[in-house]
């Protein structure tokens, strides 16, 4: 009996082991990236706090959505991030935990997500397998487009219009511009974040702006995508009845971006994680925050 009560537990640590890989993996910590545009949006829907059991589905459909996409991800680049010394690890920890595991994560995060978007509504349902097909998608335009990076943006831009139709059931021109906004945002980190890529993506036969456009020409267009992203937000208080607090939260997520850009140069890349992972979390969440206290104070008054 005690023998059976040892295995147990060791079977168990064995699972929270896997898991625990499994996560970081698909690197969890960076569904911080689309979840508070998707939750801004769905309380801007709902001119308030949505009800408890659409806002729970939405965070299972988000979060099982990204799930499946970046294992899908790690499936499909194990090739080629094998040979990149700065994403090699990837490899060891998929080997480690195991590619068929890795694939059954992977399709219970799909039917988690269209299970979940079938509890929302009809058309949050019909929408998600080519909500899937985009994300899931996006993992093979490396091999053929430059533009890979406006594709990731498209792919995290479908969180709040999912959101919105989550709430409402319907589509309206709110959640488009935020996912506008999401896409440059995204795009704009993207270029950022590639540059650390360039000489491998060449030896690989891999595409990106900084391998066809140069480091330096890149990161001005990253910095218009931001330009533009700001622009996208700002246009949205005419859409809608965001106010005041919402325009500082634009304000002060724009401080933020261009602190990231100052972080950057053609010739120093070495503070690129800072200002993808720490400066862009902090966007999210500076946007999300200010936003909800605006909706509170005034959309949901006048809703």
């Amino acid at each position: 009996m005690q023998k059976g009560k040892e295995a147990k537990k060791l079977r168990g640590k064995e699972v929270a082991g896997k898991v625990s890989d499994v996560l970081k993996l698909i690197k969890f910590s960076h569904t911080v990236f689309s979840m508070p545009f998707a939750v801004m949006s769905a309380f801007l829907a709902g001119k308030g706090m949505p009800s408890l059991r659409q806002s729970v589905i939405i965070i299972i459909a988000l979060v099982s959505a990204r799930s499946c996409a970046m294992a899908f991800n790690r499936l499909a680049d194990v090739k080629y991030d094998t040979h990149n010394p700065r994403t090699a690890y990837r490899a060891t920890l998929q080997q480690k935990i195991g590619s068929h595991n890795v694939w059954f994560f992977m399709m219970v995060s799909a039917a988690i997500f269209i299970l979940s978007a079938c509890a929302l509504n009809r058309l949050s349902l019909i929408l998600s397998p080519m909500a899937l097909f985009i994300i899931l998608g996006y993992s093979y335009t490396k091999r053929f487009t430059s533009l890979s990076h406006l594709v990731l943006g498209l792919a995290l831009a479908l969180a709040p219009i999912g959101a919105w139709v989550g709430i409402k059931g319907e589509f309206s021109i709110p959640p488009f511009i935020i996912a506008l906004a999401v896409m440059l945002w995204v795009t704009g980190f993207d270029i950022i974040y590639s540059c650390q890529d360039v000489e491998y993506d060449k030896g690989a036969g891999l595409y990106s702006l900084p391998k066809k456009v140069g480091m330096k020409s890149a990161l001005i267009l990253s910095f218009v995508s931001h330009v533009l992203a700001i622009l996208a937000l700002l246009s949205l208080m005419y859409f809608t009845d965001l106010y005041i607090i919402y325009f500082i939260g634009v304000c002060l997520v724009a401080g933020l971006l261009f602190y990231e850009h100052s972080l950057v140069k053609p010739d120093d890349l070495s503070k690129v994680n800072a200002a993808f992972f720490t400066v862009n979390g902090m966007v999210g969440l500076v946007f999300m925050c200010m936003s909800l206290v605006d909706i509170f104070l005034f959309s949901a008054k006048l809703g």
